[in-house]
């Protein structure tokens, strides 16, 4: 067994090995092209974008760069979005185009798509005529739409032929992709009337007609849909792949589930990063300065309303010199109303983004969460009247805090989804903006029971 077989690339968790990474460093670093290449050659294309994320900038392109030809271009799909951004700057174009040549349209695009327009016609102007045209069309399509998702190669026939004609065609046709799992069935015009899955052509006889063995109840998808939605059927109707067609209900493309999957993981990335106000296009790899700049604009934003909460105290400062112990308390209802809103909102988000929640059960959701909210209000008023009363000896402050605690986690409740349905009712992304106003909510309603409660109480 050679040194590169034992050489382990990834541990039990599934994360590249610092040792390995050590060696490619070295090997790198030292100008050990061969020993280099021999390292990385068995390397899964995912493996080795793994790679290249985890070395800084300039290595990333030195190692592009040291394996030449035999630098896996798929490794360039795989790459996390703002590591692809960085490197797809700094790469020459030669570099770029020839990348795109060995990928299919959709990976392909992925490189390109985010390109200044001038860098994208001279790496369209180094590829393939047939490649090109595919490019360009698929360019012409908005950002995160089937259009921008869809593989343009594919195996279409017509419905007049026989099993044994189209079997010859894809044996003998020389540029069909490498890997599909459907036939198309397409009229004279390229309308798309039926698919047969591949394995039943494999099964039937070859004088049986394509049009006796098609299946016409399909799902197929617009250009021009949506990826969330093209997502949210692949996932509902548990398709491998669909057809993608124009305006006009021609096949322009296919769809497959190994895409849909990177979608659907894009879409759950995205809404955690959001629900923490962070940028969607932030990840470990990005800049100092583009990760201060993605989170910037949110912590701003919190910085208002933090602002907005210390008002509310400010105007029961007079309350609170009477009893310090109010200003040991206070910070325990709002932080509670903080996560039980967070809680909500958290359920309700997700809901909101797999379509489980929409006007129909909106009513009864809301009911569940004041119910919910109602009942842990009035437990854990329970219990901080209870702490209260034998920390400071006060019966009164005891049941002021549990009333504020009620009130509290009732209002979280109705903020936390009430706040995402009418943002989402307006086009804004819950998950973007839900945090940031529930928190305001449950801060502000906090301060303002505790405190006015005691005010009213001292005043008597």
């Amino acid at each position: 067994m050679t040194e590169h077989e034992q050489m382990v690339t990834r541990d039990d968790w599934g994360v590249i090995e610092p040792a390995f990474l050590a060696r490619v460093a070295e090997a790198l670093d030292g100008g050990q092209l061969k020993a280099l290449r021999q390292l990385t050659r068995d390397l899964h294309a995912a493996d080795l974008a793994d790679v290249i994320e985890a070395l800084d900038q300039p290595d990333r392109i030195r190692l592009i760069a040291a394996l030449g030809r035999s630098f896996d271009a798929e490794a360039l799909a795989e790459l996390d979005e703002g590591v692809r951004d960085e490197l797809m700057e700094a790469l020459p174009n030669d570099v770029i185009a020839s990348a795109v040549k060995k990928l299919d349209t959709d990976d392909a695009l992925y490189l390109i798509e985010d390109l200044e327009r001038d860098d994208q016609r001279e790496i369209l102007a180094k590829v393939s005529k047939e490649d090109r045209a595919a490019l360009t069309r698929a360019l012409d399509y908005p950002e995160n739409t089937a259009g921008r998702l869809m593989k343009t190669e594919f195996v279409a026939v017509p419905a007049s032929w026989t099993v044994g004609e189209a079997n010859s065609f894809i044996r003998t046709e020389k540029d069909l992709p490498e890997q599909f799992i459907e036939v198309y069935v397409v009229d004279p015009a390229f309308h798309l009337v039926g698919t047969v899955p591949l394995a039943r052509m494999l099964r039937t006889p070859d004088d049986r007609r394509i049009d006796a063995i098609m299946d016409t109840e399909q799902t197929v998808f617009r250009a021009s849909d949506e990826q969330d939605d093209v997502a949210f059927r692949f996932d509902k109707y548990n398709l491998v792949s669909a057809a993608v067609t124009d305006d006009g209900g021609r096949l322009i493309g296919t769809l497959m589930a190994d895409d849909i999957v990177d979608v659907i993981q894009e879409e759950a990335a995205e809404q955690v990063l959001h629900l923490g106000g962070v940028g969607a296009e932030e990840g470990i790899g990005n800049s100092v300065a583009a990760t201060t700049r993605s989170r910037f604009a949110w912590l701003f934003v919190n910085l208002l309303t933090a602002v907005l909460a210390s008002w509310v105290i400010s105007l029961f400062g007079a309350t609170i010199e009477q009893m310090v112990a109010l200003a040991v308390l206070m910070p325990i209802v709002a932080s509670m109303g903080g996560n039980a809103g967070t809680q909500t909102m958290t359920v309700a988000v997700r809901a909101l983004a797999t379509r489980s929640l929409g006007p129909v059960n909106a009513l009864r959701f809301t009911l569940r969460e004041c119910a919910v909210g109602l009942l842990n209000g009035c437990l854990f008023a329970l219990i901080i009247g209870l702490f209260a009363w034998v920390w400071f000896g006060s019966d009164a402050l005891g049941l002021i805090i549990g009333v504020a605690m009620v009130i509290n986690l009732l209002a979280a409740a109705l903020a936390g989804i009430l706040v995402p349905l009418a943002l989402d009712r307006f086009d804004i992304d819950p998950a973007v903006a839900s945090g940031t106003f529930v928190t305001t909510v449950t801060d502000v309603v906090g301060f303002f029971a505790f405190l006015g409660l005691a005010t009213l109480w001292l005043g008597r």
